[in-house]
């Protein structure tokens, strides 16, 4: 079966007879690479033949891609309109495997549409099916997925839910012969052609500018204080400087010099470096505490090499674990933000304060953000074990409203009280003056409620025109309560606009980072894709279904059952999600969270969204009793 990488010797460089084939792929908000098309692949090869150092316009060859272009050098995808940086891989596979042929395999989404499968999992598909497998398990792979060749369909293994899968043929990938061409990394050189005027290739271009100059000024410094026969050290100083190419500045030399010798290797290529040896002095680092691992005992060679990851097959990338042990103790760590889609520092700032850094003589790292861990390990059916105290392990989605008026005016009276002499203030619906007729008059027309009218909320106090409250509640759910708009006191059972799904809950033998003293409760909800209801934004519309199941932790303690609790009365009264625009991707009619937050992360706090977290639980109680689901509401 090919992997990347697959034939390939040493660092990933193959041999010059070899053949393979040349796939691109990018990072997406979940960590995982994905294929551009062949034709795409095509176009980046022959724009990569020509200047590999330039950039690729991908709305040249593909419209759908028109925002989008990708810069060889720093290997990232740039989409101009939003400014979003992902990180782009160039992947080698045999000739026979699936992109060798042309082989696509897909599965049907929730829109019906078609979604191909990971290059790598493709490839596995492929060769299970070349060798007639009845059956494909995709669990070695990292997925729950079990594969029916006979009835082409994909069974996630969890939630039993099926989907059609389907095998066609399209342009196979670009093969290339022989040895790889080299790259490198900026500020060598000069890159060639018209240079682009976009706000983009000025700011990357300007940046190029100041590095050359810091270095070259490096340089000159360097030369001219080599001859000092006193130093306890030597400092390697290079020409090139690394780029945000996919692996960590920092990696370890496979060899040593001696036994003192630290050797330090920048980058992680074979390409040679210009080196230039330079005292390790007080002189030099006027902080020298910043690398303790400079001992006077030894001689300590620091390496910078300037070949990018233009040509490395994800194979040989360096690992999160791996790159981090090798950053010599003291050098500070800059986690970037969009390489793994989380970390708080933003490329651009990264980049622009390791300059900073490198000119006042002080060592940087630039490392990928840890990978959130979202589930814990595996578990087998019969350890899920039902909460203490809450009876089933399961719900559905039930329309549960309050018993409604007879008409909306019935509504509005059983909440307010009638004032007779109205205060000299704005009516913060309409806002006209109390003292005035409604804003609503003429538009609305409800038989015994006069425009002039005004009421009083019981609980708040608060007081506006009794039309208005009529049309504000003829605009919401119409399920029989009110929310105050001012301070948003809630009158009777609010209900939302939930789609119909299932709400699972199980105790799962594994402890949350920070309650260690506790098992876990899990929250699995699955919501399918559908069709807008009159309830709903735009009905009659298909809304999309994104990341189900999902899955959501507590602490499987007294406080933790409480807020389940009332999660469970949340989603009964259809608060937990609705249908809206994502906050994330910018994809309307698509099922959202709904102003409840839950924890998706099971063993990290990267996101936000994990533990240790020793406000949530306090947190969490008070976003429900802001939607009328409070501690009151729990029967004994």
């Amino acid at each position: 079966m090919a992997r990347p990488g697959s034939g390939l010797s040493g660092l990933g460089y193959p041999p010059q007879n070899l053949a393979r084939v040349v796939v691109w792929e990018w990072m997406n908000e979940h960590g995982r690479w994905r294929p551009y098309t062949a034709a795409v692949c095509h176009h980046i090869e022959n724009v990569l033949k020509g200047d590999a150092r330039g950039t690729v316009v991908l709305g040249q060859v593909d419209a759908q891609l028109a925002p989008y272009i990708i810069d060889l050098q720093s290997m990232h995808q740039f989409r101009q309109d939003t400014g979003t940086m992902r990180p782009v891989q160039r992947n080698f596979y045999e000739p026979s495997s699936a992109p060798g042929k042309g082989v696509v395999w897909e599965w049907e989404n929730d829109n019906g549409s078609w979604t191909p499968y990971d290059m790598e999992i493709s490839v596995t598909i492929q060769n299970a099916y070349e060798k007639q497998h009845p059956w494909l398990d995709l669990t070695s792979l990292g997925f729950c997925y079990l594969i029916d060749f006979n009835s082409m369909s994909q069974t996630n293994r969890q939630s039993q839910r099926k989907r059609r899968l389907r095998r066609r043929m399209d342009l196979a990938y670009p093969l290339i012969m022989g040895s790889i061409p080299k790259s490198q990394s900026w500020p060598v050189g000069a890159s060639s052609g018209q240079p682009c005027s976009c706000q983009q290739c000025i700011l990357v271009n300007s940046t190029r500018a100041a590095s050359n100059a810091i270095l070259a000024s490096q340089r000159r410094k360097v030369h001219g204080q080599g001859g000092n026969a006193g130093a306890t050290g030597t400092l390697t100083t290079v020409r090139q400087s690394n780029t945000f190419a996919g692996t960590s500045l920092w990696s370890p030399t496979s060899s040593s010099s001696g036994p003192n010798d630290n050797n330090i290797s920048v980058g992680g290529g074979q390409a040679k470096a210009e080196q230039v040896q330079v005292p390790l002095s007080k002189a030099n680092f006027p902080c020298s505490p910043v690398m303790p691992s400079l001992s006077s005992h030894g001689h300590h060679a620091l390496t910078i090499n300037g070949q990018n990851n233009l040509n490395r097959p994800g194979t040989q990338r360096i690992s999160m674990g791996t790159a981090r042990g090798a950053i010599p103790s003291g050098v500070p760590a800059l986690p970037v933000k969009n390489l793994t889609g989380s970390g708080p520092v933003h490329p651009a700032l990264a980049g622009m304060t390791g300059i900073l850094m490198c000119a006042a003589g002080l060592p940087v790292c630039l490392t990928r953000a840890p990978k959130p861990i979202l589930h814990p390990p595996p578990i087998n059916k019969s350890d899920l074990k039902p909460v203490p105290g809450i009876n089933g392990m399961r719900r559905k989605t039930k329309k549960k409203h309050l018993r409604r008026g007879k008409n909306p005016e019935d509504v509005v009276r059983r909440y307010t009280d009638k004032i007779k002499a109205a205060p000299d203030e704005d009516c913060t619906i309409c806002m006209e003056r109390l003292s005035m007729a409604s804003g609503y008059e003429g538009v609305l027309q409800h038989r015994g409620i006069k425009p002039e009218l005004v009421g009083k909320l019981g609980k708040c106090g608060h007081m506006y025109h009794l039309l208005c409250l009529v049309a504000m509640y003829n605009n919401g759910n119409k399920d029989g309560s009110l929310q105050c708009p001012t301070c948003k006191t809630i009158y009777g059972e609010k209900t939302g606009t939930q789609p119909p799904g299932k709400m699972e809950y199980h105790v799962i033998p594994h402890c949350l980072p920070g309650y260690s003293d506790s098992k876990t409760i899990r929250i699995v909800y699955d919501i399918p894709a559908g069709i807008q209801t009159n309830e709903h934004p735009n009905p009659g519309k298909k809304f999309s279904a994104r990341g189900f199941p999902r899955h959501c932790y507590l602490p499987d303690n007294d406080k933790g059952r409480k807020v389940l609790k009332l999660l469970i009365m949340a989603w009964d009264r259809r608060l937990i999600f609705t249908i809206g625009t994502s906050s994330t991707t910018g994809e309307s009619d698509t099922v959202v969270w709904n102003e409840i937050h839950h924890k998706t992360e099971f063993g990290s706090n990267l996101t936000g969204h994990g533990y240790p977290d020793p406000n949530y639980l306090d947190n969490v109680l008070t976003e429900l009793a802001a939607q009328g689901v409070g501690e009151d509401n729990l029967k004994d």
